[in-house]
């Protein structure tokens, strides 16, 4: 593994830094723009990545790297300056989401297979040659009465593993995302059930991804917190999912990973900036911990932007308080007195 890998993860990891997931496929931007009754064009896609990486304070201080989409990484802002020229200007690192998409999996457990690898090495080749430092490959894993199957959990690692091994060969630091999620039908299962189910899923990604030769000093993971589903009627403090989490980690994930950047799925806000605290106060971890977020980061700034260009000073602003919250929680510093008076 050329040594520039464990350079990137290292940065990627700087303490009180963190990734910005701006990686939404066109059609969950979508999503989010029919909350603020925005249409979804390319004109205004475009407007909101250059509201984001414009807050150049703030993308200097508090982001690493941020996750690009294809169609991201190649676009220009309305001035004509390419978006990742932005980014390297504020010093961080482009990256790129390159699975495409995860997809039923034959079968009758609602579960689910993300599909990419055809033509994975070629776009790999041309992502670097465009910039990308590092990738980004999500696999959904389904909890409900009788997923997940060993079968899904076995095929999901093995992609996983190959992503990140061509990602390696490409000269782009892998991070591999074993999400368990916690909105699937019925989406009541217990804290109990989500440790036991993220602790087999990381002990099938780590198995294959020894198996297919990836260096482990030159990728990242980007794992799920241990929370109880949706529709569960339990309501662990904060202080024990950190504790459970923790706990599996370092049952499962080698100390030769040089960090972990979490995804804020299912959470709010502040929910996932005051975990992510809760566990950097935790002693005798051999990996650093910061966050990898996408609508937790975004949520307040989409809304104070809602379109308008005028806008973007008062969103920004919006964005760098977001930011600058979960920077102290990758240090273990974050508050909810500071979150509300900053």
């Amino acid at each position: 593994m050329p040594k520039s890998l464990n350079a990137i993860a290292q940065k990627l990891m700087t303490p009180g830094q963190g990734i910005l997931a701006a990686d939404e496929s066109e059609g969950t931007i979508g999503k989010r723009f029919d909350k603020i009754n925005l249409p979804n064009t390319l004109e205004l896609r475009r407007d909101y990545r250059e509201m984001l990486f414009g807050a150049t304070q703030a993308m200097q201080k508090y982001i690493s790297g941020v996750i690009l989409t294809e169609e991201t990484l190649k676009q220009e802002a309305a001035s004509g300056t390419p978006f990742r020229a932005i980014l390297a200007d504020a010093d961080v690192i482009p990256g790129i989401k390159v699975d495409r998409g995860a997809f039923p999996m034959p079968g009758e457990a609602g579960e689910k297979i993300t599909e990419g690898l055809d033509g994975l090495r070629q776009r790999l080749a041309s992502y670097a040659e465009l910039g990308a430092g590092f990738a980004k490959w999500r696999a959904v894993i389904t909890i409900n009465d009788i997923a997940p199957t060993r079968n899904n959990i076995r095929a999901n690692a093995h992609s996983l593993a190959r992503y990140a091994m061509l990602c390696q060969e490409a000269g782009i630091v892998p991070i591999v995302e074993p999400e368990v999620v916690g909105d699937g039908e019925p989406g009541n299962h217990s804290m109990e059930r989500c440790a036991q189910v993220t602790g087999d899923v990381l002990e099938n990604v780590f198995k294959e991804l020894r198996l297919a030769g990836v260096d482990l000093a030159g990728m990242l993971l980007k794992p799920n917190m241990v929370l109880p589903g949706l529709n569960s009627r339990e309501r662990p403090s904060v202080d024990e999912v950190a504790r459970r989490t923790v706990a599996v980690l370092k049952e499962h994930v080698p100390a030769a990973v040089p960090g972990i950047a979490f995804l804020s799925g299912g959470q709010t806000d502040e929910e996932a900036t005051a975990h992510l605290s809760a566990m950097n106060q935790i002693s005798g971890k051999p990996w650093p911990l910061t966050f990898s977020y996408g609508r937790a980061l975004q949520n307040v700034a989409l809304r104070a932007w809602a379109g308008r260009r005028e806008n973007f000073s008062i969103a920004r602003e919006a964005f760098a308080h977001r930011a600058h919250m979960n920077s102290l929680a990758a240090l273990g510093e974050w508050s909810n007195g500071v979150d509300r008076a900053a």
